[in-house]
């Protein structure tokens, strides 16, 4: 009995043995299943809080970047371009005479609330903007030139036909139309989220896109979390997606190594070759869409003198300001936009860098070695780096070709009003453009309707101004593309400019990231974003 009794116990120990062996096998794998299953959060180390979520009431990017993933337009950008693409409209039709747009929409779409879109919801958005003023809707007012009522409007109403079909008519002809309906602050809202939130609306986004609102926690993070019904299947990747203010550029590159965020933008130029460098990291380049330039200010001697202008433009080593202070992260500029838009003229070269054709040229003006005064940017921006710095590079090449120049500062603000006003000999300065239309360049920086607002140098040309008001209500943008070239031929030769550099904004992130392409207009859709 003893014998059998010992045997049975041996028995059972090696049943209980196999059926433990076996559940902890069970929880190994459930382990690996949950591994495998694991929540994707992504964490994007930022420099700035957004100010509001509501994307027509904002103009900073660090707002519309998150507001970007919540709510979509009619019509998108290209995944790294201004090219048009169908968004919650699949296709348009323009009328002969620029007056008529007629979008056919996406169907089956909901809100993130449930709300079905459709085209009453679109003309719910339209009518909101509308109806509002330069304060509430301040992005409206400069792109479509004012609200209901007002003379100076583009829009003169938006209609259903049916469920699935706006019909929106202007006032007047606008070309970049459609471009600037692409712009994020023109992302369609949920009406029943309108209607419920009212002014709270900014706090707490409804939108059709990836992503829907979570939490905010001011001056800290802005969380968001995937939408299972989004429209396009298999997106987004991601289960979260987290916005984390960082202010300083350093301090978030260090957060990025320690493993607390995923992704960062506004990566010094300097850091470059460390990310590069780092087998944990990759570096991400930002399409160009700026330019960084030297304005001569045309009403001021000597360079009321187009063969100065000229002279300037050679003596100015651009490549080695380029290699020098941009770290390789930009090209050199050879137009006033840059090449990424449509109508760019690539058959302009930049000015040579000639310091015997500059001499030349100054002989030639009767240019009496009078000193100049030579502004340099007091902050740093993507277009321009280091202004000092690139201020004294250019000190030296006048100095070489005859022409002294007395650097000067001031603070930013006082910078840009007394170089507004016409106060400037030469200047730094750039532009980033926001819609990728060269209307949004060329018109704004240098046509003499601008004179006093952002054309700081004053330059005023017929020739050029009839060029650019064409384009402006010229439809077919094939012409629109012949007039844009034509009127940069004139500016590379009047040279009210010295087109510097063309710059390539760098981000930063996790080598495990996949699917991440920056846009080169500053708003990203991490929609696509996944990990390996």
């Amino acid at each position: 009995m003893k014998k059998k009794g010992l045997t049975y116990v041996l028995l059972l120990i090696l049943v209980l043995s196999t059926v433990l062996a076996a559940c902890g096998k069970d929880n190994d794998s459930s382990s690996d299943a949950g591994k495998s299953d694991k929540e994707k959060v992504l964490i994007f180390g930022r420099g700035a809080d957004s100010v509001k979520l509501d994307p027509a009431a904002v103009t900073d990017g660090e707002s519309l970047g998150v507001t970007k993933n919540i709510m979509e337009t009619l019509i998108n950008f290209g995944e790294q371009s201004t090219e048009l693409v169908p968004g919650l409209a699949k296709s348009w039709e323009t009328a002969e005479d620029g007056l008529t747009y007629t979008f056919e929409l996406e169907t089956g779409v909901k809100f993130q609330d449930g709300t079905d879109f459709n085209a009453e919801a679109v003309v719910t958005n339209f009518n909101r903007w509308l109806d509002g003023d330069a304060e509430k809707f301040p992005y409206f007012q400069s792109m479509f030139g004012g609200f209901k009522g007002d003379d100076s409007a583009v829009i003169k109403e938006v209609k259903a036909d049916g469920d699935d079909k706006v019909v929106i008519t202007l006032n007047r002809a606008q070309a970049p139309f459609l471009k600037n309906l692409a712009m994020s602050p023109f992302a369609i809202a949920s009406p029943t989220a309108l209607e419920k939130e009212g002014d709270n609306f900014e706090k707490s986004p409804v939108g059709t896109g990836p992503f829907k609102f979570v939490e905010w926690k001011r001056n800290d993070s802005i969380t968001l979390e995937k939408f299972e019904d989004y429209r396009i299947k298999d997106l987004p990747k991601l289960d979260k997606l987290v916005f984390k203010s960082i202010p300083d550029n350093s301090a978030r590159l260090n957060e990025l190594k320690a493993g607390g965020i995923d992704l960062a933008d506004g990566i010094n130029p300097s850091d470059a070759a460390t990310i590069e460098g780092d087998d944990t990291l990759q570096l991400f380049k930002r399409p160009s869409l700026n330019v960084g330039y030297l304005g001569l200010t045309v009403t001021r001697k000597p360079f009321d003198d187009k063969k100065v202008r000229q002279a300037v433009n050679y003596a100015i080593d651009k490549q080695a300001i380029v290699d020098a202070f941009y770290e390789g992260q930009a090209d050199v500029a050879s137009n006033a936009m840059p090449p990424v838009i449509q109508g760019f003229n690539k058959d302009i070269d930049a000015y040579e860098y000639d310091p015997t054709k500059a001499k030349s040229l100054l002989k030639e003006a009767g240019y009496d070695g009078s000193e100049i005064e030579l502004w340099a940017m007091p902050v740093p921006r993507p277009y321009m780096p280091d202004g000092q710095k690139i201020a004294e590079a250019i000190q030296k090449n006048l100095e070489d070709v005859g022409m002294k120049a007395k650097i000067v500062n001031y603070e930013w603000g006082t910078y840009l009003d007394k170089a507004s006003k016409g106060e400037a000999d030469a200047f730094l300065l750039g532009w980033t453009g926001d819609n990728g239309d060269a209307d949004n360049f060329l018109y704004t920086l240098l046509d003499k309707d601008n004179i006093g607002s952002n054309n700081y140098t004053f330059f005023e040309n017929e020739k050029t101004h009839k060029l650019l008001l064409d384009a402006q209500t010229e439809v077919d943008e094939d012409k629109r593309a012949k007039l844009y070239e034509e009127a940069q031929e004139i500016l590379h030769e009047e040279a009210p400019w010295v087109p510097l550099a063309y710059s390539t904004p760098l981000l930063a992130g996790s080598k495990d990231i996949t699917g991440f392409a920056p846009h080169p207009t500053g708003s990203d859709r991490f929609d696509t974003i996944d990990f390996k």
